[in-house]
């Protein structure tokens, strides 16, 4: 990701508290001379406090009813909100692009609140890392993996 985006023009990076997203946005934060802004509502929706063996129907039901929360878990509906609080702070005020480092779960979330897409098949098309440019009219593309 450092090589793939230093060419653009950020201007401020914000990512979520967990440790792997914090180390995967690092070394572009090194690159471009920028510290890394923590946001706790960045961090992946916890989908419920026990493990299960069908947590991929879960999943898929939580994405099918934004309002179903499993036992200690977050709604869609919830995290939705957060995410979308983040992204609304992380831009407030920013000169230039704004790299934004969260997870797949509650990115798919965001892609479904900005665009409509179909969450947990966003979520299943997903590659680790990915990468979506939002433009200022809220327009998402994929931008991961591509030549252009």
């Amino acid at each position: 990701m450092r090589d793939r985006l230093a060419g653009l023009p950020i201007a401020r990076i914000v990512s979520s508290p967990f440790l792997r997203a914090r180390d995967s946005a690092a070394p572009l934060a090194e690159r471009l001379g920028l510290a890394v802004r923590i946001d706790d509502r960045l961090a992946e929706r916890v989908l419920a406090t026990a493990p299960a063996e069908d947590w991929r129907d879960r999943l898929r039901r939580s994405f099918a009813d934004p309002a179903l929360a499993w036992p200690g878990g977050e709604s869609g509906a919830a995290a939705a909100r957060r995410g979308l609080a983040a992204l609304a702070d992380a831009v407030a005020g920013a000169e230039g692009a704004v790299a934004i480092v969260s997870h797949g779960n509650l990115l798919a979330l965001l892609l479904h609140s900005l665009d409509g897409r179909d969450g947990f098949a966003a979520w299943a098309a997903l590659s680790n890392p990915d990468v979506f440019h939002i433009d200022p009219a809220g327009t998402v593309r994929r931008c991961w993996n591509e030549d252009d």
